[in-house]
Parts: structure tokens; C-alpha cells; sequence
């Protein structure tokens, strides 16, 4: 008997926001997970609620998945045997399904009022009824004939899933175990809307059985609804697919990662120079360790040592100071010529820089060590591509100081580090300067800044005329 293949699946809603942080960690551990069993990784727009929806949203939620290499197998825009993988050019499906389960009485049809339906919910919280639920006032009130009648002569309604009462609903997840839930508990949840679109939970269920997903991965905060989405496959008499619902990321301080406390869209970690597979790399470690204790590899190694019963449940810490320290070891270990590629890049795309090919290159070997993403580059280097217009050091003091160092460079004969360094290293033992405090003066001379690259390198770089034309604006 062949294996059945395992097929994965994230399904964001086109809302007008990027990607967060915490749906990239889902599509991760999917694309991760299907790849480790040769399966596949599909992309299903989920755009039914339709007072959120903003076009053009669905594309760029596309970008950020290829922005981080995470290719999907079937979605779209590639396509695949199971679309289309847009959920509103799939309502006729979930009409089909959904009036199947009022004709086998696991559903039916409500035509209550929304205001209706406030007052009952207002009256159940003053009565501490917890939770509120709908009083299947229709179910009560019509026969499925009557109902079915009403509906047809153009009455608006909405499908009702039909909850059993005193039941147990159980589930095992992957990584959690058991989970079960209290069928009177469960309100009689909406599956098909007056407009014709269904709610999440009857979408999800026909889509993911059509479309033979057999991992159901998403974030801890679906769990509730899975009881609610196990009754749909029973009432259909659909194979249930395996659950894994993944820790949701916190800050330090353990509270759940949001954007008042911590850049969340996936877009501001490219636009502050993160590399995708340092993110990548950093995200694998939320909940997941590696076999042999490493905290640095590459989305290939994860794929061949990942097991997702090795997640801990246990929100993991998303700490940004330890990612930038990441995205530093990712840089360091890069080949010059790939890092200065990168660079040129970067501030092409996002800071709208042209940057010189030939003098990043030079550049490199000064900053590697220093950098721990990519915007770090022009905060240490600006100084190579324009002068100074202000100082981080008052120098009209050691003006007497400068003209001599302007003098000495001047006679220099060879424009090299060693040379400048020898020659200003003399300079300072003859004024009776710390050799600290006398190349403090001349960076910031020459650079306006307290912190740059090795000085004496970049003053090579820059070249002997450019260097002396600094030192003479200054005095």
C-alpha cells in the first residue's frame, strides 16, 4: 500500500496588512514539514469576510512568502489540480455542503434579526449565562420543510451548524495530546452567511478535505474552533486531518508578541536588513530544538532534522536582540563579494541608494566584523560617500592640532594605512596626545563621527586628496 502523500497548507486573509511574524512561523513549519515528507505546500487565499477584505492585499501577502524563499507547491498564482485556491471564487461549493447538512438535520436555517440576536446576548450576559449561545429559536420555530420554504421564496437566512448536546468532542493534537471539549459548550455556530459566503468554519473544513490536506498547522488560537470543525467532518463522514497547533510567539516580557511591543510585519525585518534565512533560521527555533544543539543552520538542514513533535507548546520568547546577534553570524560567514551584492541590493530596494560596486567592495573587509544587518552598513560607512556636515566633536579647539596633521599627511609620500598610521602615531607621541584621544580628533575630522570603520584603512580608502581637503574644511 503507497504512503499518502502529506499535504500542508496556510491560508492568510487578504485584510490590507503584511504578513505577520507569527503566520511566516506557520508557513515555516508547513513548508518545513511537508518538504521533510517529500509532500507538498499549498497557498489558500481565505477572503470570505468580506468587510476587511482590501485588494491587492492578496499579492503582497504572496511577495512575502517568496520574499523568504518559502516556494509553494500549489496556490493562486501557480496554480494546481485543486483550485481555484481563492475562497470566494469557491461559493457555490460551500452553498452545496452547507444545505447537505440541513437536509441531514446537522444543520438549519435561522432567520433571526441582528438585532434579534443582540438582545439575546445582552439579556444572557445580565444573567451570567456563560458562554452565550444562540437559543435555536428557529430550529424550534420551523420545520426543515417550513424553513427550506421560507428560504426559497427569498427570505433571508444563515446555515446554523446543529451542535449534539452532552457530548465529548476529542481530538489528539500532535504536539499537545488530548484535547477535549464539552459539546454544550458550543454554541450553534454560523456556517453559511445571508450573503452567500461561509464563515471560516465551514470554508476550512470543504476546502482542506477537497483539497486533501492531511495537516491541519496553525497557531494555538484555533483550538477552540477545531470541536466545532470535527462535527462538520463527522456530519460529512470526511477522514479527519492530524492537528498541530503551534505555540504562539511572545515577547520577553512573555506577553503575546503584538505590534505595540515589537515590529510584527514580516516587511519591516527586510526593510531593516534581515536576511530571509537568518529570520527563517531564528523563527525554526521557536519551540523546536536541533538534535545536535545548534542554533545556526540553513532551511535545507531543518528539513532533514525536523520533527514536529519535537515543538514545545510552551509560548517560545521572540527576542530581537538575539536575532540581530543571529543576523551578525549570518553576515560574518558570508563570502565578500556575496555580502557586497547583498548590500548594493538592499539599499537599491529599500533606501533608494546607488551605491558604488567598487568601493562597497573595498569596504567589506571594514565593516564584516561590525554589522549585524544590512541598514547597519550606511550608519558606518555614509562618511565614504559624503562629507561630513557636522561633527560629533567640537574641533575649533584643536585647530593648531589639525593644521599639523595636515601638514604631515601632506608630505606623506605613501597614501597607505600603515604609512597614515605610523606617520599620526609619531605625531601624537611628538604632542604628548593619548594615542586614544589623538585619533578620536582626527576620525571625527575626517569622518564627523566617534564610531566608524578601522581609521586608518578607511583613510586609504577615501585617498590622500579627499582626506586633506576634510582636515583643510575644519580649519
Amino acid at each position: 500500500m503507497s504512503k499518502v502523500q502529506v499535504r500542508t497548507r496556510i491560508a492568510p486573509s487578504p485584510t490590507g496588512q503584511e504578513m505577520h511574524i507569527g503566520n511566516l512561523y506557520t508557513a515555516l513549519i508547513n513548508f518545513v514539514w511537508a518538504k521533510k515528507n517529500k509532500g507538498r505546500f499549498i497557498v489558500r487565499i481565505e477572503d470570505t469576510d468580506r468587510t476587511r477584505y482590501v485588494p491587492g492585499s492578496e499579492q503582497r501577502l504572496l511577495q512575502n512568502l517568496k520574499d523568504f524563499g518559502l516556494f509553494y507547491d500549489e496556490g493562486p498564482d501557480v496554480g494546481g489540480e485543486f483550485g481555484p485556491y481563492v475562497q470566494s471564487q469557491r461559493l457555490s461549493l460551500y452553498k452545496k455542503y452547507a444545505f447537505e447538512l440541513v437536509e441531514q438535520d446537522f444543520a438549519y436555517l435561522c432567520f433571526c434579526s441582528q438585532q434579534r440576536l443582540s438582545e439575546l446576548r445582552q439579556k444572557q450576559q445580565e444573567q451570567k449565562i456563560m458562554p452565550p449561545k444562540y437559543d435555536r429559536f428557529c430550529l424550534k420555530t420551523y420545520s426543515k420543510q417550513q424553513a427550506l420554504e421560507l428560504y426559497k421564496s427569498g427570505k433571508p437566512a444563515v446555515v446554523r451548524l446543529k451542535v449534539p448536546e452532552d457530548q465529548v468532542i476529542d481530538f489528539v493534537d500532535e504536539i499537545r495530546g488530548k484535547i477535549s471539549f464539552d459539546s454544550n459548550l458550543i454554541d450553534d455556530q454560523v456556517l453559511l452567511k445571508s450573503d452567500g459566503y461561509p464563515t471560516y468554519h465551514l470554508a476550512v473544513v470543504v476546502d482542506d478535505y477537497l483539497m486533501k490536506i492531511n495537516y491541519v498547522i496553525r497557531a494555538e488560537e484555533w483550538i477552540s474552533s477545531t470541536p466545532k470543525q470535527i462535527l462538520l467532518y463527522r456530519a460529512f463522514n470526511w477522514p479527519v486531518p492530524k492537528f498541530v497547533h503551534l505555540p504562539v510567539l511572545r515577547n520577553p516580557d512573555r506577553s503575546k508578541l503584538s505590534k505595540r511591543k515589537n515590529p510584527v510585519w514580516v516587511s519591516w525585518y527586510l526593510q531593516e536588513g534581515f536576511l530571509p534565512e537568518a529570520v527563517l533560521n531564528y523563527l525554526s527555533l521557536m519551540g523546536f530544538s536541533h538534535p545536535e544543539g545548534k542554533e545556526i543552520f540553513s532551511l535545507k538542514e531543518l528539513i532533514k532534522v525536523f520533527d514536529i513533535k519535537r515543538i514545545n507548546p510552551v509560548g517560545p520568547v521572540f527576542d530581537l536582540v538575539k536575532l540581530e546577534w543571529l543576523n551578525g553570524e549570518y553576515i560574518r560567514s558570508m563570502p565578500d563579494s556575496v555580502l557586497k551584492d547583498k548590500i548594493i541590493l538592499y539599499y537599491k530596494n529599500f533606501k533608494d541608494k546607488q551605491l558604488d560596486q567598487s568601493l562597497v567592495a573595498k569596504t567589506i573587509p571594514l565593516i564584516k566584523e561590525r554589522i549585524k544587518k544590512l541598514s547597519d552598513y550606511w550608519f558606518y560607512c555614509s562618511f565614504f560617500w559624503q562629507r561630513p556636515d557636522n561633527y560629533q566633536l567640537d574641533l575649533k579647539s584643536y585647530k593648531d592640532l589639525i593644521l599639523k596633521m595636515l601638514s604631515r599627511l601632506t608630505d606623506l609620500s605613501e597614501w597607505t594605512a600603515d604609512n597614515i598610521g605610523n606617520e599620526m602615531t609619531n605625531l601624537a607621541k611628538q604632542e604628548g596626545l593619548s594615542i586614544g584621544k589623538f585619533f578620536m580628533i582626527l576620525r571625527v575630522a575626517i569622518t564627523g563621527q566617534k564610531i566608524t570603520p578601522p581609521l586608518n584603512e578607511s583613510m586609504e580608502i577615501l585617498g590622500k586628496d579627499e582626506c586633506l581637503e576634510r582636515l583643510r574644511l575644519v580649519v
